[in-house]
């Protein structure tokens, strides 16, 4: 396999972390989101995908984009360990938390978003993360074990994590997230998360690392 990522897209930390966990080797190409106007939107990258964003994943003869197309993939190829509860509710609950994530924070402060806010970006990312986290908390006391839902890592944790890193970087309060952070600090301790992080990536500059 091929990962197409940058070393603090979260997207791509999320795809990382799958990866990790079920024990896939892969080639790194990196791509970096800043340098030479972003190098996302080059012709070669354009070809490996039209949206010109990151990840992209070469596998099984397939490129695939989006982070949970790609998770999802993994989870139906090569099934352990899980990232889906068997349980039907706890499933709907790891989705939705995911999705909440994906679709309802993330978009709202990347690199493109941001880059349209100018001098309110920091402002802008705050407000959109704490806006949703808000909500995130609520839903965390009710589907929270260990991790996001039950005591399983789960493809909502692997989306977790990287959200936490973002908000840390703009800075959010996380004091009236109490659930959110203590589920963070413990996925932390696990060695598919540690190996994917950021700060020890083959692209990640040397001040940036671990």
């Amino acid at each position: 396999p091929i990962l197409y990522g940058y070393f603090r897209s979260s997207c791509s930390w999320r795809v990382r972390i799958a990866l990790a966990l079920k024990g896939i080797s892969y080639d790194l190409v990196p791509v970096n989101l800043l340098k030479d106007g972003g190098q996302q939107f080059s012709a070669e990258f354009k070809a490996v995908n039209p949206m010109q964003q990151v990840p992209a994943l070469k596998i099984d003869g397939i490129t695939l984009s989006q982070s949970l197309a790609i998770i999802n993939y993994l989870e139906d190829t090569r099934p352990n360990p899980r990232l889906l509860p068997q349980d039907p509710k706890k499933r709907a609950q790891v989705r939705m938390i995911a999705d909440h994530i994906v679709s309802g924070i993330q978009p709202l402060q990347n690199v493109n978003v941001l880059k349209q806010m100018g001098e309110k970006k920091m402002e802008w990312a705050q407000n959109c993360i704490a806006f949703g986290f808000q909500a995130l908390e609520q839903i965390l006391q009710h589907t929270a074990g260990r991790y996001c839902v039950g005591d399983e890592v789960s493809m909502a944790d692997l989306c977790l994590v990287p959200q936490v890193a973002n908000a840390e970087r703009f800075k959010v309060d996380m004091a009236p997230y109490p659930t959110i952070t203590r589920i963070n600090k413990d996925l932390l301790e696990l060695e598919a998360f540690k190996v994917s992080h950021p700060s020890r990536q083959p692209d990640t500059p040397a001040e940036l690392r671990a």
